[in-house]
């Protein structure tokens, strides 16, 4: 086997671009979540008067949410979408399976609390009832 001198400076150099190529592919990547308005409802959210929880695992750049129901069974959302209105954050997320329906939660998202507020359409009963949904932490 014939042996290949390597400089030191060639390996420093190949190391530093790859090395650079990694933190722009981690950077751009954060920018871009971080310039997606809709980043910040990604989590579990628990509403306390009934421990219903709603888990949005992602969101793209067009509003269509990643999510799920749970109470405390899980249970697909038929609809889940976000909208930006000015500044404002609109959810919509609809329930067909297990009885609902049809029901619904319309609801915007409070930076100042950190909470989803809206109002719940029981599709089945035709009652809405005002809701919040307060941040899981881990």
């Amino acid at each position: 086997m014939a042996e290949v001198a390597v400089r030191p400076s060639a390996v420093r150099g190949a190391c530093q671009l790859l090395g650079g190529l990694v933190l722009a592919a981690g950077a751009q990547a954060a920018a871009a979540q971080a310039a997606s308005p809709y980043a910040v409802l990604t989590g579990r959210w628990l509403r306390p008067d009934g421990g219903y929880t709603i888990r949005i695992r992602a969101a793209d750049a067009g509003g269509k949410l990643d999510a799920a129901y749970a109470n405390p069974n899980p249970l697909p959302f038929s609809k889940a979408e976000a909208a930006l209105d000015g500044k404002t954050l609109k959810l919509v997320f609809e329930l067909r399976a297990g009885g609902y329906n049809g029901s619904t939660y319309t609801l915007r998202y409070d930076p100042a609390d950190d909470t989803l507020k809206g109002v719940y359409f029981q599709a089945v009963a035709q009652q809405s009832y005002d809701v919040r949904f307060v941040r899981a932490r881990p």
